[in-house]
């Protein structure tokens, strides 16, 4: 019987869409991401929705029952409930990763760390970690760009890794990453000084800054994974300090941080020791994004 409700006719969809495109522009949510979901649960194509030719179409199959999909769309607009959990998919890079509440919904900005971890990798082979996985978007983007490495995806969410591990299968790079539940490195304990690289998206927001994001954040993604305590640095600080004995002389540390962070971070990797060539890089906005550095 769910089957028959998943099927509507093309007729009803476009007043759904009319309807969702004015309560859309009456409340301040991007009129665009109507159709971007429409993209995703009822496989129109750009083309339908522009010319509205799918009006006309006898049957349209939805992934999920017209009800429901209006009953998330008000909370859409009334919770500011992420369009990407209502779809429960994403793109990032050339992907379409899976996401629920229990990971951060993969930013496009992260996405640059992929292409600066090839680009300045000493060693494109061996182990590499990505220390925080979530939706295992840096894991799966290293296991696309560097083919001769095993990838060693860390997470302390049994939530999440069930997620990352799904993407990971769903997009046939089970057999090159392997998931650990665990804090940080401490799952890897074993590979002590043999990673070429780690690369992480840690908690970076300050914990009093949390309440000011916006709702879309703050109400619904994961807080373990946004607070970094009450300078944003404390995870940053244990990846510092512990990573020199996991990473092999040469071995690449890379990270994400927020906007205004990049003089701590170089200061912090400068005081430990054991880092050289820190460089902090700009994301695509001109917003210095990334901390790179290589383990003496």
């Amino acid at each position: 019987m769910r089957e028959k409700h998943l099927i509507v006719s093309g007729l009803q969809l476009w007043q759904w869409r009319n309807a969702a495109l004015k309560a859309a522009l009456a409340t301040n949510v991007p009129p665009g991401e109507v159709d971007w979901l429409l993209l995703e649960v009822a496989g129109l194509d750009r083309l339908a929705l522009r010319l509205e030719s799918f009006k006309n179409w006898p049957q349209i199959q939805l992934q999920l029952p017209l009800e429901e999909l209006e009953h998330l769309w008000q909370r859409r607009l009334n919770d500011r409930l992420p369009v990407q959990y209502i779809s429960g998919i994403t793109p990032w890079r050339q992907f379409k990763i899976a996401v629920s509440s229990a990971v951060l919904i993969p930013r496009p900005e992260t996405e640059s760390l992929i292409d600066l971890a090839v680009a300045s990798a000493n060693d494109v082979s061996g182990h590499w970690a990505d220390l925080g996985t979530g939706s295992g978007a840096i894991a799966l983007g290293l296991a696309d760009i560097l083919p001769k490495a095993t990838i060693h995806a860390v997470d302390y969410s049994l939530e999440a890794l069930a997620i990352a591990q799904a993407n990971a299968h769903n997009l046939g790079f089970a057999d090159r990453i392997e998931f650990y539940q665990g804090f940080w490195w401490e799952p890897l304990a074993l590979l002590k000084g043999q990673f070429s690289g780690m690369v992480s998206n840690p908690p970076y927001i300050p914990t009093s800054i949390l309440p000011t994001l916006q709702p879309e954040v703050v109400n619904h993604e994961p807080h373990i994974a946004l607070d970094g305590g009450i300078d944003g640095l404390d995870c940053i600080r244990h990846l510092i300090e512990i990573s020199p004995s996991y990473l092999q002389p040469g071995g690449l540390w890379l990270i994400e941080m927020m906007a205004g962070q990049g003089d701590a971070v170089r200061e912090l990797l400068q005081n430990q020791g054991s880092y050289c060539k820190i460089q902090i890089h700009a994301d695509l906005a001109g917003i210095e994004r990334f901390a790179l550095a290589y383990v003496n």
